[in-house]
């Protein structure tokens, strides 16, 4: 099932602000929100769509690529398993603090005095993110590609599976916060009492304390390992792209969520073939007597050979076009064009019998040139098939 456009599933314009976009999901939020809507099903699915929609729109940098690539700018294609679709309740949680205040959790925490946080009434850390480079050929960008890397990264300590404590009896609770993860200040004010939340000082928002460190990790949850990532990248991206999967970057501390793989495309440069945004250029040398006389010739594509005929006649700079030959959108079923830019190849070194056919040529009159018939220029060419 595709996705809702972003700014539809908020209901603001493409032109909207920061303030409206954050203003569009709190009201969202709020509406679908589980703890206002327990057991409703479709109440959740809207929630976390809205979610995704603002994980998206609220960043300078996912936005653009939004706005440019569309999802599978920000890793919505299908299967790829990037960007906004890897949120879980836990990442949509964690957003809260910015649009609600205080330290996240549910909205209605302040509204009305209840609900949780974003683990079991608790904060959780999360861990950083990871930038890879991943090299593509002209093949893979055109038909899309299935990487395995191998990266080096924090990863969640087997010994304490995350926790950081030496064995279960080793965690307690926190006293001062009673395993809430924050703690109320009630302070006044001209305008009467006024109550705030902080994260806990003492456990740092977990709602534990370790009595006993983890002997491997010494009570930091995470140890220095190596994964192998599975890379799904969808057709048609570009150099400089870059993709996103959720979850996967560096593990968190004490067991939170961990942070996000972020993928940066580069292309490695063809042997023959050029790439001009979405179509494929190829320069094409064929002889004086070919291109006088007509020839049929093969030439490489993307997916292999292809025969192309030279009408006789033919003139150095003639663009001859294979449609669909060239490189997908992204995000589409439309594919570009290859171009072939058809040069005559003249020979440097001549045998007598090669010259004296050539001086008899030139004094025929059919092989002397005939300005203004072939008046456009080859940058006019160019610009005509591209455009």
């Amino acid at each position: 099932m595709s996705k809702r456009d972003y700014y539809d599933v908020l209901g603001v314009a493409k032109s909207a602000s920061a303030e409206e976009i954050k203003k569009a999901y709190r009201k969202l939020a709020i509406k679908f929100h589980p703890d206002k809507n327990p057991d409703d099903k479709s109440a959740e699915d809207k929630f976390k769509e809205a979610a995704e929609a603002y994980e998206v729109l609220s960043s300078p940098e996912k936005k653009q690529r939004y706005d440019q690539f569309g999802h599978a700018g920000v890793g919505g294609a299908a299967g790829g398993g990037y960007g906004g679709g890897g949120m879980n309740m836990e990442d949509i949680f964690s957003q809260f603090g910015d649009i609600f205040g205080g330290g996240g959790g549910s909205p209605f925490d302040s509204f009305f005095g209840g609900g949780g946080q974003s683990r079991g009434g608790r904060r959780v850390a999360k861990g950083t993110n990871l930038r890879i480079k991943v090299k593509l050929t002209l093949e893979e960008i055109a038909n899309g590609a299935e990487k395995k890397i191998k990266v080096n990264k924090q990863v969640s300590c087997k010994t304490c599976d995350g926790t950081g404590a030496k064995d279960k009896g080793s965690v307690s609770t926190c006293k001062t916060c009673g395993g809430s993860g924050s703690v109320r200040r009630v302070t006044n004010t001209i305008l009467g009492q006024m109550q705030t939340t902080a994260t806990c000082p003492t456990c740092h928002g977990s709602g534990q304390q370790i009595t006993a460190k983890c002997n491997s990790c010494h009570g930091d949850g995470t140890v220095r390992g190596e994964e192998t990532i599975t890379i799904n990248i969808p057709a048609g991206v570009s150099e400089g792209m870059q993709l996103s999967m959720a979850g996967k970057g560096n593990a968190a501390p004490n067991g939170g969520i961990a942070g996000d793989l972020i993928i940066l495309i580069e292309e490695t440069p063809h042997e023959t073939l050029k790439r001009e945004g979405n179509n494929v250029v190829y320069d094409l040398h064929v002889s004086i007597p070919d291109a006088a006389l007509g020839a049929s010739v093969e030439v490489p594509t993307i997916d292999g050979k292809a025969k192309i005929k030279i009408e006789p006649g033919t003139q150095s700079g003639k663009l001859l076009r294979l449609k669909g030959k060239g490189i997908p959108e992204v995000n589409s079923y439309h594919r570009g064009d290859q171009i072939i830019h058809v040069n005559i190849w003249t020979p440097k070194a001549l045998n007598s019998e090669e010259r004296a056919l050539l001086e008899k040529l030139r004094e025929s009159a059919n092989f002397k040139p005939q300005p203004g018939k072939y008046d456009k220029s080859f940058f006019d060419k160019m610009k005509e098939y591209f455009e």
